[in-house]
């Protein structure tokens, strides 16, 4: 049984690489027909490092990460309508299950729509300031979605535990509908920081989601392994295009969308302890912008001199490549970290 899921979810994870990789060339000239281009490049007077930096990529497409939710809910739906269609090998590779994958991909679903919608007001300058949805708007907004997944753990699936590495599961009763929202909504806003240079985000990303397809394969959640494995392959393919120098940019409607799958793949896992290891870089970029801010109002000071953090390290000097690669090599270490604490922490 386990031997053909793995073959299931190897098989996925490179159909979802091909699918991606064909239908990038297409996307990139639809970007790039309509002048869909990198939106909010901060002026020089607001933020002087960014714009030192960055001024070059106003004209670089964003919205790429569509390649992503676009292939992943591609691929669900296509085998989600051959199993009905047809016996045999589309019951073998369909993947959406209502136990498992019914909310993730519906999360992907309705957080890249509403990330698409930011982005294109962005481009077109739309919105109460010219620049896509306001903070609150976003926090409102995603937090609903957040709000509504809680509200199907809880009350439909019966879910109030938390596992606690090396403790055990806690009952934790209607904590676990702030603590679902805090989770997801975190891992988006987290996500969305990072994503700042070429093939950060992606890169990350990648590493998080290789972690939790292990994951979800060790808990025999295969339908929930083989969506993370898809999910990899079309991340497989937009890093192929956005590594320095990019081609085009992921935008909120790939790096929210992501980051609220990641957050609800963790809780469908019960991994959330986990993801400061599978999401390590998320974590510290989103740390530093807090830390910063608190700094500047309590202290009147700056402790980095731009944030997130790898714009600390651009002005540093480091090349945009380096911070990518030393970042990859920080998550990389950080999930292996993570899956052996994982492994200890269930058999031991």
């Amino acid at each position: 049984m386990a031997i053909f899921e793995a073959i299931r979810i190897l098989i996925m994870f490179a159909l979802a690489f091909v699918v991606a990789l064909l239908i990038t060339p297409l996307v990139l000239r639809i970007l790039n027909r309509f002048s869909f281009q990198k939106k909010n490049i901060r002026d020089e007077k607001t933020a002087p490092i960014f714009h030192q930096f960055h001024k070059d990529k106003a004209s670089t497409p964003t919205m790429g990460g569509i390649i992503i939710w676009g292939t992943v809910l591609g691929l669900a739906l296509t085998f989600f309508v051959f199993q009905e269609l047809f016996d045999g090998f589309a019951n073998y590779f369909n993947f959406v299950d209502r136990a498992e994958t019914y909310l993730p991909l519906a999360a992907l679903l309705f957080s890249a729509i509403v990330g698409f919608v930011d982005d294109l007001w962005g481009v077109m300058g739309k919105g109460p300031h010219g620049g896509g949805l306001t903070m609150k708007q976003k926090l409102f907004l995603y937090s609903t979605v957040a709000a509504i997944g809680a509200w199907w753990f809880y009350f439909r699936l019966g879910w109030d535990v938390l596992y606690i590495p090396f403790v055990g599961n806690i009952n934790i009763g209607l904590w676990y509908i702030p603590f679902f929202i805090f989770i997801l909504v975190a891992s988006a806003f987290s996500t969305n920081e990072t994503d700042g240079l070429d093939g950060l985000a992606g890169g990350a990303l990648f590493f998080a989601f290789g972690a939790l397809v292990v994951v979800s394969f060790v808990l025999q959640r295969y339908d929930l392994a083989v969506m993370n494995a898809v999910i990899l392959g079309a991340l497989l393919a937009f890093l192929w295009f956005n590594i320095y120098p990019a081609r085009f940019f992921m935008g909120d409607t790939g790096s929210m969308s992501l980051g609220i799958t990641l957050g609800v793949t963790a809780m469908l896992t019960n991994t959330a302890f986990f993801l400061p290891f599978f999401g390590i870089i998320l974590i510290i970029e989103s740390l530093s912008v807090i830390v910063q801010v608190l700094s500047k109002k309590i202290r009147k000071k700056k402790i980095f001199l731009s944030t997130p953090i790898h714009h600390h390290f651009e002005a540093l000097g480091w090349p945009e490549s380096q911070i990518t690669m030393r970042f990859w090599i920080i998550s990389a270490v950080a999930s292996i970290i993570g899956l052996t604490l994982f492994f200890l922490a269930r058999f031991i």
